[in-house]
């Protein structure tokens, strides 16, 4: 976006910022989020690879076409397990699930200096006004690694 239409944007009130600073995401959750988006494209990426429909993925995997389907599009109701599951089906070993998960970067970084991949890819503009404040963080954060209260 040039920066004539940015300003004049502001002007009106509007911000420009991350999905993560306008979901109200913690730190943890940022990487959450991150984790799933790799291993999902990962598998979409592995999958093609092989020239391995969904429907013969889903029969490895004893579950669903449709299922796979959720999986590569990072379905919030697929858990990490699944997706993990799925790549070693795919011949995915150890060492390339580090790889998927970032852990060989050179400098691993700590949850409060990582950002996410969705904010590098979803940066959006959003009033100030339709921001809501999220007063259950930890409450949110527990639903979504099903963890409970």
């Amino acid at each position: 976006m040039d920066q004539a239409k940015r300003r004049r944007l502001e002007a009106a009130g509007w911000r420009f910022g991350t999905a993560a600073e306008f979901l109200e995401l913690s730190p943890e959750e940022s990487v959450y989020i991150e984790l799933k988006l790799r291993l999902s494209d990962a598998l979409r990426e592995r999958r093609k690879e092989g020239r391995i429909s969904q429907a013969a993925l889903a029969v490895t995997v004893g579950s669903s076409q449709s299922r796979v389907a959720k999986m590569e599009a990072s379905d919030p109701s697929v858990t990490i397990d699944l997706l993990i599951r799925s790549l070693i089906a795919l011949g995915v070993s150890r060492n390339g699930l580090a790889r998927i998960m970032g852990f060989d970067e050179l400098e691993p970084q700590r949850v409060n200096e990582t950002a996410s991949l969705q904010d590098a890819i979803y940066t959006g503009v959003y009033r100030t006004s339709a921001v809501a404040s999220n007063q259950s963080s930890a409450a949110t954060l527990n639903s979504v690694l099903r963890l409970g209260s």
